[in-house]
C-alpha cells in the first residue's frame, strides 16, 4: 500500500471510529489495529490524535458544503436553498458524516476543534449566504433547519411514528422561506 493510500485507508477508519466514540472516546490503538499498522505509525501521519480527529471532521464538513454547492450550480436565491435543503437532507443518510459534525460541535471545548468546527460552519455559512444571495435572517433559519435534521437523523426518527418524531420529520416544502426572505419584499 503507498502512502497516500494508506492514509486514506487510516482517514476512513477514523471518521468511522470517530464518528461513533468522539475525540475523547476513540483510542488510536482502537484505529491502527483496524488498520493493521502500529500506533507510532498513526502518529507519524497525523502527528496527534486531535489532529486526526480535526482532519476528520473538516473532511465531513467539506463533504457536505461540497454537494450542496454542486446542487445549487448556478442556481440564486429560494431556488439554490431548495436545492441545498434537498441535498442536505439525502446526505442525512450517511451517518458516519452526520455524526462527526455531531462529534465536531461536542468536542468545541477543546480550542483547536472548536477553531476548526467555527471555520467549517463559516465555510456552510457563507456558501449558502454567497450562493443564495439571501439575507442573514434566511441563512440562519435555512441552517437551524439543518442542525434540527442532524438531530432527528442522529436520533434515527424515521423509526418512529410518534406525532412529535413525524413532526420533525416533516419535510420542509420549497416556499417555507418566502415569508422572511427580503428577496419577496423588495
Amino acid at each position: 500500500m503507498t502512502a497516500d493510500e494508506r492514509r486514506a485507508q487510516i482517514l476512513a477508519i477514523a471518521a468511522q471510529e470517530f464518528a461513533l466514540g468522539g475525540l475523547h472516546g476513540t483510542s488510536t490503538e482502537t484505529i491502527a489495529r483496524r488498520a493493521g499498522i502500529t500506533q507510532a505509525y498513526v502518529f507519524r501521519l497525523f502527528g496527534s490524535k486531535r489532529a486526526l480527529f480535526i482532519q476528520v471532521v473538516r473532511s465531513a464538513f467539506e463533504q457536505l458544503t461540497g454537494a450542496m454547492r454542486e446542487a445549487a450550480g448556478e442556481l440564486r436565491g429560494l431556488d439554490a436553498l431548495s436545492a441545498m435543503g434537498t441535498t442536505y437532507d439525502a446526505l442525512l443518510g450517511d451517518r458516519t458524516a452526520l455524526l462527526l459534525q455531531l462529534q465536531g460541535f461536542a468536542a468545541a471545548s477543546e480550542p483547536e476543534v472548536r477553531d476548526a468546527v467555527r471555520e467549517s460552519f463559516a465555510g456552510m455559512w457563507r456558501l449558502v449566504a454567497d450562493t443564495t444571495g439571501l439575507d442573514p435572517v434566511t441563512v440562519k433559519t435555512f441552517l437551524a433547519f439543518g442542525m434540527l435534521l442532524n438531530n432527528g437523523a442522529a436520533l434515527e426518527l424515521r423509526e418512529l411514528e410518534e406525532p412529535w418524531a413525524q413532526g420533525v420529520r416533516t419535510r420542509i416544502q420549497p416556499g417555507l422561506f418566502t415569508h422572511i426572505t427580503s428577496e419577496t419584499n423588495q
